[in-house]
């Protein structure tokens, strides 16, 4: 064939693969086309029977009850908090307060959605990363050489007013049960993000959390389908979240992994509860104190997996910086102020890859 003839297949085999893994489940995907298949040294790591080798228990991240934050222990939450955040980047969060249809009822509506034909889903599909909501496929479909298997929705969602209008409307329940579900993890970012300052032993920081209750909620709800052959690719590659907090709501299906000591460690799911993680702006404002972790996402060939992260963050007109509470001549600033146009303008030139954003921020001292 004729580099004329064979420019038009491939630009065909890539529109189809734009609409992303679900279409391809549903179409009836049998192997894991090239584009998914990850160089080997990038791959999970499975055994011949289709078992992944893991550690000999998965990770049990550390338990924050956050009913304690509200009485006597709470110095003692603070504590495991900021030993979580240091050690970790990641903590589980049980006792939230957040009625338990309200989570389920979410998770159930999002399925849902994914299983509305590909024709109304796409609807909502944009290359813009600033769209009030955006339906896509792998991390960042523009750039990425090898795609993940997932598909995603994202939902731009403070203030919940000036962005419900443009939610998917079907399901006929969708925009209802997902506007209750942003409220509530907005409410418990705010209580959260008083307690990760406070665990910074930061007193009287009111302009930080007064800018964080004002800041941005990017919800990403993530569809992860069967994958017929789990081994050569992943849901989603390694990175850090960009962000101050992520609150992450799953199903029970596992699948989240986070580097620690340097291996891929399985996180356990908890039915009902939310892994919290650092973001790349907490990292920043804590001049590195606290740090995000890498994570990644595995899948399986038997059952599909749905996530809802809830990203929280400063507003996105923002300068982000170090604490100026947290610097001084033994600790100079450690990262360059950022801003949320140069995070679009950085995404938007490259694959995202690690943690090469925040990386890219870091200022590197003579000594």
């Amino acid at each position: 064939m004729s580099p004329s003839m064979i420019a038009p297949v491939v630009e065909e085999e890539n529109k189809k693969y734009q609409k992303g893994v679900k279409h391809l489940c549903d179409n009836g995907v049998t192997k894991v086309p090239a584009k998914y298949i990850l160089p080997e040294p990038d791959r999970p790591i499975f055994t011949k029977s289709d078992k992944l080798i893991k550690p000999k228990q998965n990770l049990k991240l550390p338990l924050i009850d956050f009913a304690e934050l509200h009485g006597p222990n709470r110095p003692h939450v603070l504590q495991t908090i900021a030993e979580s955040c240091k050690t970790y980047g990641f903590f589980q969060v049980v006792n939230h307060g957040m009625e338990g249809d309200v989570s389920r009822n979410m998770i159930e509506v999002c399925k849902r959605f994914f299983e509305l034909p590909y024709e109304v889903r796409s609807k909502y599909m944009s290359s813009d990363m600033s769209a009030p909501v955006r339906y896509g496929t792998s991390f960042n479909q523009i750039k990425d050489n090898v795609f993940c298997w997932r598909d995603f929705l994202k939902l731009y969602a403070h203030p919940l007013p000036d962005y419900l209008p443009y939610w998917p409307s079907s399901p006929s329940d969708f925009r209802s049960l997902a506007a209750t579900y942003a409220k509530d993890t907005k409410e418990m970012f705010e209580i959260m993000v008083k307690a990760i300052i406070e665990s910074l032993e930061i007193d009287g920081d009111d302009e930080a959390v007064e800018e964080l209750e004002e800041g941005s909620q990017l919800m990403v709800v993530n569809c992860y389908p069967p994958c017929p052959e789990p081994e050569l690719t992943l849901g989603m590659p390694p990175h850090s979240d960009y962000g101050f907090l992520t609150l992450l709501l799953q199903d029970d299906v596992e699948g989240l992994q986070i580097l620690h000591r340097d291996e891929w460690v399985t996180v356990d799911p908890i039915p009902g509860s939310f892994v919290v993680n650092v973001g790349d702006h907490l990292e920043i404002f804590s001049n590195g104190r606290y740090k995000s972790v890498l994570h990644r996402v595995l899948v399986n060939s038997t059952k599909p997996r749905i996530s809802v992260a809830s990203l929280h963050s400063f507003p996105l007109t923002s300068v982000v910086k170090p604490s100026p509470k947290l610097v001084d001549e033994l600790n100079p600033p450690q990262y360059m102020d950022t801003d949320f146009p140069t995070f679009l303008q950085y995404v938007s030139s490259r694959e995202p890859k690690w943690k090469n954003f925040l990386e890219s921020r870091k200022i590197h001292h003579i000594r």
